[in-house]
């Protein structure tokens, strides 16, 4: 009699849309504005199912969420936030959507360009590796030009042999950590179990009292937990919160189309 066979390893990914958006100035929640012709969740629910990971994702929706659900309807699974609290509050809403997995993926309903060869390779090195966390980073030439967009992001911490200690958001940063020209996409992907023992723990110990789910990177750390990072292109990293990103995120897929 043969041995059974091993059982898939399971993946959900996880899409957080619950903000409000108000810095892009649009009646419509953010995950629905248009770029290039399509809302900008649609974009990434596309890359998603090419990719293969989870053929229903938990989208986390909050503001007008009605609006969220009537665009998508049963593409995705969906997680209500009712108060904006953070990143890390937004997961711990999805996660009895999530139901039984491996590892969760987490993604934002604003960053549309994030490819299906991407999160492939997230996949394949978080299993391959078998890291607790495995994350996306980008790493710009300046903070000049259109990468002025990335000023404001957190920034990846590295000790001298090059691992992850942890990541600062900018407004908590200091100024040598804001010289850091790596930064965080906050595309990451979580040992389910260790995310859900662990999150609970995270204190809303910053600037805007919420809860990060960036500081579970310091958490892991501190553990001795296996991190590993995959690096993408700033353009494939951009997130859309502003009219002036929108613009920028148009221009990038025209180059593309031109390719």
């Amino acid at each position: 009699m043969g041995l059974p066979s091993e059982r898939p390893f399971i993946f959900r990914v996880v899409i957080l849309a619950a903000g409000k958006g108000t810095r892009m100035k649009s009646e419509l929640p953010k995950a629905l504005v248009p770029v290039a012709g399509k809302p900008i969740l649609q974009h990434l629910l596309e890359n998603i199912s090419l990719s293969g990971l989870d053929p229903k994702p938990v989208v986390v929706i909050g503001h007008e969420r009605q609006h969220i659900c009537d665009a998508f309807g049963g593409r995705c699974d969906y997680a209500v936030q009712e108060f904006q609290k953070g990143t890390a509050h937004a997961v711990m809403s999805a996660k009895p959507k999530v139901g039984e997995s491996d590892a969760v993926i987490v993604l934002y309903g604003d960053h549309p360009f994030v490819s299906q060869h991407s999160l492939r390779k997230l996949a394949k090195r978080h299993v391959g590796e078998r890291n607790v966390l495995t994350m996306m980073t980008a790493t710009v030439p300046s903070f000049d030009g259109w990468h002025k967009v990335f000023q404001q992001w957190g920034r990846i911490l590295r000790d001298q042999a090059g691992k992850i200690t942890g990541i600062r958001e900018y407004k908590d940063a200091y100024e040598v950590e804001r010289a850091i020209r790596e930064v965080n996409p906050a595309l990451m992907c979580f040992d389910a179990g260790w995310l859900w023992t662990n999150i609970e723990k995270v204190r809303p110990n910053n600037a805007q009292g919420e809860l990060y789910l960036t500081d579970l990177v310091a958490l892991a750390f501190a553990q001795g937990q296996k991190i590993d990072t995959l690096e993408i292109l700033p353009e494939e990293a951009i997130g859309i919160n502003s009219p002036e990103e929108l613009e920028i995120a148009e221009a990038i897929l025209e180059r593309r189309k031109g390719h």
